[in-house]
């Protein structure tokens, strides 16, 4: 669910909520990951600025209703999650590196949801195309759980279809500067990032 104070960036992603997503295409020898941590507006940019990775693409994944619109899935009742999934080069930067990113962009502590959106659609999650994405994410999962010396709410879990989400959703960031730094600001992401990693907080 959404907080009131963030009243003015959902009503303006939801006044065009009669778009269709928009279609994703692979370039040639490069590699997905899918990742899901809490609202997609914030996830794209951490890996938008990684020399490497070709695109983001904001969407909902990991449930089982086909085609699945925002407000069906901000309602909780489709499975998915917010997620990004993340077209890279494999030649320019490594799985391993992405996922340390990820890892600093989320709360892996949080089972209810990410900063202040809460509920189901908005938990963490690392979404793993093959064997050995899955090796690399148990092995950072591992890592960071020594970290914090906690058991950790970020589960890994098997990649599914990934669904685009709406155009208006896409390079939020871009499209709505003003708007995303209200909406980061009040949603106290980059203060909760600080307090867990300290300098190595990525925003």
């Amino acid at each position: 669910m959404k907080t009131p104070l963030l009243a003015v960036a959902l009503l303006a992603a939801m006044a065009c909520h009669a778009e269709e997503a928009v279609p994703r295409e692979s370039p040639p020898g490069s590699a997905t990951a899918v990742f899901a941590g809490g609202c997609f507006w914030c996830m794209e940019p951490p890996f938008d600025e990684l020399d490497g990775v070709l695109a983001t693409t904001s969407g909902y994944t990991g449930g089982s209703v086909p085609e699945p619109r925002y407000e069906q899935v901000s309602a909780g009742k489709t499975g998915h999650v917010e997620a990004v999934e993340v077209v890279y080069d494999p030649q320019r930067i490594d799985y391993a590196e992405l996922l340390a990113v990820f890892w600093r962009n989320i709360d892996p502590l949080d089972d209810e949801g990410q900063f202040c959106d809460r509920g189901a659609p908005y938990r963490s999650a690392i979404f793993v195309r093959d064997s050995e994405q899955r090796r690399l994410a148990e092995a950072s999962k591992q890592a960071i759980r020594e970290r914090l010396g906690r058991p950790l709410a970020t589960p890994i879990r098997d990649a599914g279809v990934f669904y685009a989400a709406e155009p208006h959703h896409q390079d939020y960031a871009q499209k709505n500067p003003l708007r995303y730094r209200y909406y980061r600001s009040g949603c106290g992401r980059d203060q909760r990032l600080a307090e867990l990693w300290g300098a190595d907080a990525r925003h």
